[in-house]
């Protein structure tokens, strides 16, 4: 596919392309943006290339995720001196929390699928080929972190009821 032809597509699936590494990126705009201008150089530079088997959204998606999660591990070697490392989650954390943080919350995977599937309308199976992982793995994640996030909504909801 020519450079410009590509261009082209990539500006008509830029909004959806900055949602997803967002969503990859912890909803964390900087990096996002990082992640979706390395992504661009990848494509345009012939270094991820789109070999026709999948959907062009799926295949950019696919290589927005895996880009995200290269920068992930890079950067998560560092760690600021002032951060504490108490990862104890309380009740008051979940109840007054939005429902990005909400979803922020539950297991990668989960939340992989959820975003994917609610908010970039892609099926399960696309859903799969994006992650990498088989159908059955995407349904079983897809099912947990509905649970989970319903667990977590009601909880917050219950809370704001009883302050009311």
């Amino acid at each position: 596919m020519k450079n410009h032809h590509m261009e082209n597509i990539l500006k008509g699936l830029h909004k959806e392309a900055y949602h997803w590494a967002r969503q990859c990126c912890s909803f964390d705009e900087d990096l996002a943006k990082d992640v979706l201008q390395q992504v661009y150089l990848k494509i345009l530079e012939g270094k991820a290339i789109y070999n026709e088997k999948s959907q062009l959204k799926t295949w950019l998606f696919s290589v927005i995720r895996f880009t995200a999660s290269e920068w992930k591990k890079k950067d998560k070697n560092f760690y600021p001196f002032e951060e504490e490392f108490d990862a104890a989650e309380t009740d008051e954390e979940v109840t007054t929390a939005s429902h990005e943080e909400l979803i922020e919350r539950l297991p990668e995977r989960q939340k992989e699928v959820l975003l994917l599937v609610f908010y970039h309308n892609l099926t399960l199976e696309k859903a799969a080929e994006v992650m990498g992982i088989s159908i059955g793995s995407v349904r079983t994640h897809y099912d947990r972190g509905k649970s989970g996030l319903k667990d977590l909504i009601l909880k917050k909801q219950d809370y704001e009821n009883a302050r009311q």
